[in-house]
């Protein structure tokens, strides 16, 4: 339906708007999760009062996404078929936006409305399988080839494996910290109005602190490359292209020629349409260098329909390329040189579509930190009182928090995504039973029945929204 617009029209325009507003939403229901999961132990052992703890936490959060890099922004954004991320004919690509941000934030809302700790992951994760699918079926292509499924399993994998170890880790730790004291206040229910004793609430504090930042590094980053999308759409001459990365934009020619001969021994279904895009790299050396040099002293007279059609051609070209590079890395039958080479050029060829401006980071920061102080009360009585059949010790959050820093720091500097709030959550069940308390039987099935549907419900709302707004035939 939307692909019936011209892209400058002013129904394009709005409905850029509209996904920009969409985005920053998300990532503040992202707070309202995933954030509410550092807070919740320093809030609910009374360590801090909830204005400060989420003030704190969303400085430190803040400090995460500046420092986390993107590298996990763009392995999601990667499921994503090139021709969706930036449509061949340089129009925005509405109709994927409108699709992933309306599922994933419906979901976000609805699993928020019933306090249930759901995680932010899955939701934008099958949003995109949604429209990856979907996207497959329009153009007739199989779902083998039309959908990265590789990708999609290094994603997931992640996601599945994370809150088994959270559960582990957290529960051994707390068994261990019980043999080691053995008595004392990190084993003692909070009461109502006595704070802890200062060194627990010093080592509550660094948890949240450490979880906070480790969260900001991993899940402040699976917005960036939405919002960048958006951005993009509204403003392409401006950030179709890196103006950081002229120099290796200049390179793309030399780089395309050489990824030529490997498309055309490894490609799948679609490797005409990355020779040509290869082809039109190449030949387009002085043309690269003309915008490498417009981009560094970019002014506002820049910003022309021709300037705008060709900077997207461009970054399509490069994304059609990327694609099959990746694509040859994953094949059995090319050798260990030519998946080398694979990979060489991926890292020389991506920084001129991959990346987001300092001031994209400090948004997604901002609205992480609003969603938190605006909703983290129904995640955070959750995870307090209704997990285990006994309220919630500082041993036991610390337990948590702690195993689940560790875990989300180490996948956010490594590009893999993980779920805060999948293994904080499994991490405080784990303390729960490593303690004797047990845990409620039927809270944890709501959360794992909400944990389990929302891939598939994701998948479905985004799939069909996408399958009727970018169908050419309705």
């Amino acid at each position: 339906m939307l692909v019936h617009f011209m892209p400058s029209s002013g129904i394009v325009v709005a409905m850029l708007v509209v996904c920009l507003v969409m985005v920053l939403a998300f990532e503040a229901t992202n707070g309202f999760h995933d954030s509410s999961n550092a807070v919740a132990t320093v809030i609910y052992t009374q360590s801090l009062k909830p204005g400060q703890a989420v003030i704190w936490s969303g400085l430190m959060n803040f400090i995460g996404v500046m420092v986390g890099g993107i590298s996990v922004a763009y392995a999601l954004v990667e499921i994503l078929p090139p021709d969706v991320l930036t449509p061949p004919d340089g129009s925005p690509a509405v109709p994927m936006l409108v699709s992933i941000f309306a599922a994933a934030l419906f979901r976000n809302i609805l699993t928020w409305a019933f306090a249930i700790p759901n995680s932010s992951s899955h939701c934008i994760i099958g949003a995109l399988i949604g429209v990856a699918a979907a996207d497959a079926l329009i153009k007739a292509r199989s779902m083998t080839q039309g959908v990265d499924w590789k990708q999609i399993v290094i994603v997931l994998k992640g996601l599945a494996i994370s809150p088994i170890l959270g559960l582990l880790l957290a529960g051994g730790l707390y068994a261990i910290m019980r043999l080691v004291v053995r008595r004392g206040h990190l084993f003692e229910a909070p009461k109502e109005g006595e704070p802890p004793v200062w060194w627990l609430r010093g080592l509550l504090v660094l948890t949240c602190t450490t979880v906070s930042f480790s969260h900001g590094t991993n899940d402040g980053q699976k917005s960036i490359g939405l919002i960048m999308l958006t951005i993009i759409g509204l403003l392409p001459a401006a950030y179709a292209l890196n103006p950081q990365a002229t120099g290796q934009m200049t390179e793309l020619s030399q780089n395309a020629a050489a990824a030529i001969p490997l498309i055309q021994h490894y490609g799948d279904d679609v490797k005409d349409q990355a020779l040509k895009s290869a082809t039109l790299l190449q030949n387009a050396g002085p043309q690269l260098a003309s915008e490498a040099h417009e981009l560094k002293t970019y002014d506002d007279s820049a910003n022309s329909p021709q300037t705008v059609a060709v900077r997207a051609q461009l970054r399509g070209a490069v994304y059609d390329v990327l694609s099959e590079l990746k694509h040859v890395g994953e094949q059995n039958s090319a050798s260990k040189d030519e998946k080398a080479q694979a990979t060489d050029l991926l890292k020389k060829m991506g920084p001129p579509v991959q990346y987001a401006p300092w001031w994209v980071r400090v948004l997604s920061a901002l609205c992480l930190g609003v969603g938190t102080m605006i909703g983290y009360k129904r995640v955070v009585r959750t995870l307090g009182e209704r997990l285990g059949r006994q309220h919630m010790t500082p041993g036991q959050g610390a337990s948590a928090e702690l195993v689940g820093s560790v875990l989300i720091g180490t996948a956010g500097f490594t590009g893999l995504p993980v779920s805060t709030t999948h293994i904080i959550t499994s991490g405080i069940a784990g303390t729960m039973v490593a303690g004797g308390q047990g845990v409620q039987g039927g809270m944890l099935w709501r959360i794992a029945l909400t944990w389990l549907v929302t891939l598939p419900v994701t998948i479905l709302l985004s799939a069909c929204l996408f399958y009727f707004l970018a169908n050419p035939n309705l």
